[in-house]
């Protein structure tokens, strides 16, 4: 099997699973108990917080949470409640149509409480307009939410001018690095960044959330008055030992990861020269290429393609039956957006297997013509 689906989810090094592998076997204790084993698993969990802390800003904290998704919700339902309980003009969340469900779902959600969330247009090339966004941000904007590199698409955002204008309007500017962390500069000026382990070769079931200093944010989970009360719940010292190293992996692999994907970029240009490529070809992320073909049936490609682990787009989404949103939001008909498929591929794919997944898919995509 050829996998090329790294938005969905990464492979697990070695490296990672044996730092896991103790804290699962031996050293079982609950890392908020009091006693000689409970303090040795406490310490693992701050020498894992200390190793994520190092991919994201100074000037903030680490709150370990289950993934991003619970990261995001905390993130934009907290920001949101506290920027309204200071000024009640508040209610405004700005966020692009083209956001993953984590937080567009919870912008929408936040309706029932009387807030206003507004869904800004993208350009044809899933791009902000940033003058729309001028426009858009005003005394009632609580939070502008804005993803740094999109799962499905691969565009990069101008995320330092958006966050320095969501600072200029006195909103908080809510950041989801889940693609981008460890691969693309993160914003200076973000209040607050998601991230999630297992889309940085980390272990699935972990994810943690960056909240820059100064900034109280409610919680949504009561408890035990964990992560400094804020995410309530006990920890699991194998997961964070897992983002931990594999944090550590990123930042120290950055600069080799960058130049295996973006050799795996080009020669995967070539080999699908005859698709068209969705998206910003310039800002855009290198290990993700969303591609389409007219006339394609995608889903009956995968089914044709099974030595290839590849997506129709949103892993979250998948097996709903509608049209990408973050497709259509680019100006794609249904028809256009069910042409496309995603390839995600990184530190461990291969040039022999881009070669070889690119003659079956375009086999595949041939046969159907």
């Amino acid at each position: 099997m050829i996998y090329l689906d790294y938005q969905a989810t990464t492979p697990l090094p070695s490296e990672v699973f044996e730092a896991m592998t103790p804290w699962l076997k031996d050293y079982f204790a609950n890392p908020h108990s009091a006693h000689r084993p409970g303090r040795a698993a406490a310490a693992a969990v701050e020498v894992a917080r200390d190793q994520v802390a190092a991919l994201l800003p100074p000037e903030g904290r680490v709150v370990f949470t289950s993934g991003a998704t619970e990261a995001l919700n905390i993130g934009l339902v907290g920001a949101a409640r506290s920027m309204r309980g200071r000024d009640a003009r508040r209610v405004r969340i700005l966020l692009p149509d083209t956001e993953h469900a984590a937080v567009r779902d919870t912008a929408l959600a936040l309706r029932t409480e009387g807030f206003d969330p507004v869904l800004l247009p993208v350009r044809q090339d899933g791009l902000l307009d940033l003058a729309v966004v001028k426009d858009a941000l005003d005394e009632r904007t609580a939070v502008l939410a804005v993803m740094l590199v999109n799962n499905e698409i691969g565009v990069i955002q101008p995320v330092d001018t958006l966050g320095l204008m969501a600072q200029g309007a006195g909103a908080l500017f809510l950041c989801d690095a889940v693609q981008g962390v460890g691969r693309v500069d993160l914003p200076a000026e973000a209040d607050i960044i998601a991230i999630s382990a297992h889309k940085i070769h980390g272990p699935k079931g972990i994810g943690a959330l960056w909240v820059r200093n100064g900034i109280d944010l409610p919680p949504l989970i009561h408890g035990g008055g964990q992560e400094g009360g804020l995410r309530s719940g006990t920890l699991s010292p194998a997961l964070c030992a897992g983002i931990g190293v594999a944090s550590r992996l990123m930042a120290e692999r950055r600069e080799a990861d960058a130049t295996h994907v973006a050799t795996l970029h080009a020669r995967a240009r070539e080999l699908f020269a005859g698709w068209t490529l969705n998206g910003s070809v310039d800002h855009r992320y290198l290990g993700n290429l969303n591609l389409r073909r007219e006339g394609l049936d995608a889903a009956r490609l995968m089914a044709d393609c099974r030595d290839v682990a590849f997506s129709l787009g949103s892993a979250c989404a998948s097996g709903s039956g509608r049209p990408s949103h973050v497709l259509r939001a680019l100006g794609l008909s249904d028809a256009q957006a069910r042409s496309s498929i995603r390839l995600g591929f990184g530190r461990y794919t291969t040039l022999d297997e881009i070669e070889r997944a690119a003659e079956i898919i375009n086999r595949a995509a041939q046969a159907q013509e």
